[in-house]
């Protein structure tokens, strides 16, 4: 009698379900303060990470060198594009070692992530051990050795050996993020697989490969991302005609701050939020299609 009666009013029955979750809802709405201590310490975080961002974006269009604000203007745009080629160069070197080495940080993350997943052999333990050992170890002493290790091979510092440092500091952030996704992975596609007659190559790059695409890829962005912003370990391998971005805003910086410098760090505030919003869509779409 009860279904007969839900069915000949359908909105009476719609309406008995969605009371206790519109009660439950109210109530939680009510118990919620404005001000609490999670909203406020969430607003002061936020504006400790994103206020300076803000300052130095105004700055960009101030006209004078001075703190004091006085005309809006694109004259440290103009000085940045036409009058700064020592800044570009710089800028240039960062690149090439930030994609290099993080290329091939995720080419050998991603491989020694999906080996120790997929196989058991001794030594497996001390492996990810060690593989920890760059991010918990302090930049400096990171530095310091890695210094002393190019001087014990006499390896000329350059633009080689901040490549080779900057891999090996992103090894374990690539590890990491490929291990998270592995973690989730279901191997008794890899066994289906190999019953289908595919060989350990095929069943690597076809299978394994793409399901961990998403992993992959936020590993290689990161790596991006930490190579440009280090300073410690590439003040410590850097040679001549190797200088980095970091390197040469902090020598600008020991004359005073110029402008320029406000006006290049919105250019990269942009540019970032830009591939960032691009390609967060993408890899929304390669891990659904996984």
């Amino acid at each position: 009698m009860n279904n007969i009666f839900f069915v000949l009013f359908p909105a009476l029955k719609k309406h008995k379900i969605a009371e206790p979750a519109r009660h439950a809802k109210k109530s939680w709405k009510h118990r919620a303060a404005i001000f609490s201590f999670s909203s406020i310490v969430l607003f002061f975080t936020l504006a400790f990470l994103f206020l300076p961002l803000i300052v130095i974006i105004i700055y960009s269009f101030n006209e004078s060198k001075g703190a004091e604000f006085t005309n809006v203007s694109l004259v440290w745009y103009k000085e940045l594009i036409f009058n700064s080629r020592p800044l570009w160069e710089a800028l240039l070197n960062s690149l090439i070692v930030a994609f290099t080495s993080a290329a091939v940080s995720t080419v050998l993350a991603s491989l020694a992530a999906i080996g120790c997943s997929w196989h058991t052999f001794h030594g497996k333990k001390f492996i990810e051990a060690v593989t920890y050992l760059p991010m918990v170890l302090p930049e400096v002493i990171v530095g310091i050795s890695t210094l002393i290790f190019f001087s014990g091979i006499h390896l000329p510092l350059g633009l080689f050996t901040i490549f080779a440092a900057h891999t090996t500091f992103c090894l374990p952030f690539v590890y990491l993020m490929v291990k998270a996704r592995l973690d989730e992975f279901d191997f008794s596609i890899i066994e289906a697989a190999h019953d289908l007659g595919a060989t350990e190559a095929q069943t690597l790059f076809k299978v394994v490969v793409p399901s961990l695409l998403p992993g992959i890829m936020s590993g290689f962005l990161m790596a991006v991302t930490m190579s440009l912003e280090d300073f410690v370990i590439t003040f410590f391998v850097a040679g001549p005609g190797s200088t980095t971005l970091p390197l040469y805003v902090y020598s600008m910086i020991r004359f005073g701050v110029s402008p320029v410098i406000n006006s290049l760090s919105c250019v990269m505030i942009l540019a970032t939020c830009l591939i960032a919003f691009s390609l967060r869509s993408a890899l929304k779409t390669v891990a659904a299609s996984h």
